[in-house]
């Protein structure tokens, strides 16, 4: 089915993004392997959407996960007038939307984020699917496998966590997985900002900045802003009193995404400020 042309959404920048690892290049679009399901999806030469599933799919869960509901055009509107730097990052970032992704996933994928870069969070996640070797999907090009279940991952046990190449991570999964066997961490969805950050923070592993994140990507609690190594240039370079994220609000993980892709972009081209 086609979604018409949106100005606020591009694939290319929410997969190169930092909130999703699962996202795979195929041709001219991209292969999502998401809330149990395959969706291939590409964005016509017009800019419109191009999704590979029925009109009923799509407003049952695509349209949700992409969250096209929301007008991120509107968020124009919160960016401090006086704050040069943030409306040139919003500029360029313009396309990224906050994917509303499974909650367990996001735990999980952030637990093994920590002190990996990108392509390494792919690759292990990537090793842990293929590992449990759930099939929900054979495009000819191999198997699409499902992200694991709590109880699959406890079921793997501590080493053969290490042997997906979780490394010191291997306990943080473990005992996640022991956790969530038999309590859903959906159940986490009503609880207001501050409660949900500590309730995450009691888990083995989870610092205030991986909570942010699951917060962020896996609750879409918008107005979450976690401070990872960029924000912290960012805070360093662009910002000498301070990045208060206060002022953003209620759409601050908005703008920690457009803070993250522009200073990622300039470093990249070596472009002043």
């Amino acid at each position: 089915m086609i979604v018409p042309k949106n100005p606020h959404l591009s694939l290319a920048a929410i997969a190169d993004s930092g909130q999703c690892f699962r996202w795979r290049r195929q041709g001219d679009g991209y292969v999502i392997p998401a809330l149990g399901r395959v969706l291939r999806v590409r964005e016509t030469p017009g800019g419109a959407l191009e999704l590979n599933c029925t009109e009923e799919e799509y407003a049952l869960l695509w349209r949700g996960y992409f969250d096209l509901d929301t007008d991120y055009g509107a968020m124009a509107g919160f960016l401090p007038a006086e704050d040069a730097y943030l409306r040139a990052a919003a500029e360029y970032g313009r396309g990224i939307r906050i994917l509303r992704q499974d909650p367990w996933e996001t735990l999980v994928t952030f637990l093994i984020s920590q002190r990996k870069n990108i392509p390494a969070i792919r690759q292990a996640v990537e090793k842990l699917c293929l590992t449990v070797g759930r099939v929900i999907e054979d495009d000819g090009e191999g198997p699409i496998y499902a992200f694991p279940s709590p109880a699959e991952l406890k079921r793997l046990g501590e080493e053969g966590l290490r042997a997906c190449g979780l490394g010191y991570r291997a306990p943080y999964v473990f005992r996640a997985a022991e956790a969530f066997c038999d309590t859903d961490l959906n159940g986490f969805c009503g609880l207001p900002d501050e409660a949900l950050l500590q309730a995450l923070c009691t888990l083995h592993g989870v610092g205030p900045k991986i909570a942010q994140c699951v917060m962020l990507f896996g609750f879409h609690r918008l107005n979450v802003f976690p401070v990872d190594v960029w924000i912290q240039r960012v805070a360093e370079k662009r910002y000498p009193g301070g990045i208060h994220p206060e002022q953003f609000a209620p759409f601050a993980g908005v703008m920690q995404q457009y803070m993250y892709a522009y200073e990622r972009y300039l470093e990249l081209t070596h472009d002043g400020y």
